[in-house]
């Protein structure tokens, strides 16, 4: 809104100042600091909110270290981050970017269905919340709205640059190329695994490049709702995750940086900086009350939802392939569960004993059980995922 304003005011009044929201730099700081603003000021008043609603959550005994304590702590936090990152976002970008438009409603759609499976929890007294199938309906649907738009809006291009007659011309087409990390020519094509059908690859294409959306923003999703397990693990694992995809959405959308070092060059992506800008704000406002012992939890209004927007961002700046390096904490836990399971009910088929690899699944169950503490855990974890960040930004240059 605050966008249309002062370029409406610069260019019929020429109004001194006006023009520092032409700035992303500028306008992403606004953002940041905003979202935080509001996530830390209105965060307590939410977090008491729910307290006199006694909306808090429901902890089933696990026989882990400081567990009963957490009974009853307020949850649903997840709408401290939506709100502190909607508000921004509306006031500080250009809204009508298609990007931004997607990122928005993919935050309101899952955020809506998290909303479902905590109020089912905490209201109906279901400890099982929403039925898993109805969770993967909404994952499903969500990613082919957004693998549809990707598609076939016009919006949504990309450039080559090759020098013609020594004057550089700059080329803006509909692709479904993706980056390829770790190789020189580190492009891929969604298209090339359909080029064996011929005449029918372009519709196919589609099919293929709608599946990968829906697979991506269903794992990634579903990997940070595991993530979420000790307090603050998945807030500032996010937090540490939308940091580098800010700086590939910040590379990508500027053409100078793209062409030096040699990368897929994404029109009006830059857009996306502001909306990560304000998403990273209310990461940190709500991990100030996440931290431990946590005053609240996110819950699947935040988890389901934090997921899905870094899945779709990563998606958006055509980066989904370097997501298990990104986001290597989401695929530890995911896997550690889908290890733990599968092994379990192999042993229990042939022995008839059902074993264990892990003391418990997801992976921080197991630290826990061998007597860590939760702060030496999540801070662990960052670290971890600090050097994974740092890997991926080198795949700019390694090659």
């Amino acid at each position: 809104m605050l966008y249309f304003l002062f370029e409406y005011l610069e260019i019929k009044y020429q109004l001194p100042g006006a023009s520092l929201f032409k700035y992303l730099s500028f306008r992403s700081a606004l953002a940041f600091i905003l979202s935080l603003m509001l996530s830390i000021k209105y965060g307590k008043n939410i977090i008491n909110f729910l307290k006199r609603k006694q909306i808090g959550e429901t902890v089933r005994d696990l026989g882990l270290m400081g567990q009963k304590e957490k009974s009853g702590t307020p949850t649903m936090g997840g709408l401290i981050i939506i709100i502190a990152t909607i508000i921004p976002v509306l006031l500080f970008s250009n809204f009508k970017n298609i990007y931004i438009i997607i990122l928005i409603f993919t935050t309101i759609w899952l955020g809506f269905i998290g909303f479902l499976d905590d109020y089912i929890k905490v209201f109906k007294k279901n400890k099982d919340g929403l039925k898993g199938k109805f969770k993967i309906i909404g994952q499903i649907s969500l990613g082919f709205i957004i693998g549809l738009t990707l598609f076939y809006h016009q919006d949504v291009t990309i450039k080559d640059q090759n020098k013609i007659s020594n004057i550089e011309e700059i080329v803006e087409y509909k692709s479904t190329k993706t980056t390829l990390p770790f190789l020189k020519d580190n492009e891929f094509d969604y298209s090339y695994l359909t080029t064996w059908t011929g005449h029918k690859s372009n519709k196919l294409n589609l099919i293929v490049f709608v599946f990968f959306v829906i697979l991506i923003i269903s794992s990634v999703s579903n990997g940070a709702n595991l993530t979420d397990g000790v307090d603050g693990l998945a807030a500032g694992s996010s937090v540490i995750i939308s940091l580098t995809l800010g700086v590939f959405a910040w590379i990508s959308g500027n053409i100078i940086f793209s062409d030096y070092l040699n990368i897929m060059y994404i029109p009006r992506v830059s857009e996306v900086v502001i909306f990560i800008s304000a998403f990273i704000g209310g990461l940190i406002g709500f991990l100030w009350y996440n931290a431990f012992p946590a005053q609240i939890f996110m819950g699947d209004t935040g988890s389901l939802t934090i997921g899905g927007v870094i899945a779709v961002i990563a998606i958006i700046i055509r980066k989904e392939l370097l997501l298990p390096l990104i986001c290597g904490i989401f695929l530890i836990e995911t896997l550690s569960v889908i290890i733990q399971v599968s092994y379990f009910k192999y042993t229990k088929n042939r022995l008839g004993i059902g074993k264990r690899i892990f003391l418990m699944s997801p992976i921080h169950h197991h630290f826990q059980k061998l007597g860590y503490h939760e702060s030496k855990i999540v801070v662990r974890f960052w670290i971890i995922g600090i050097l994974m960040a740092i890997l991926s930004l080198i795949t700019l240059k390694i090659r």
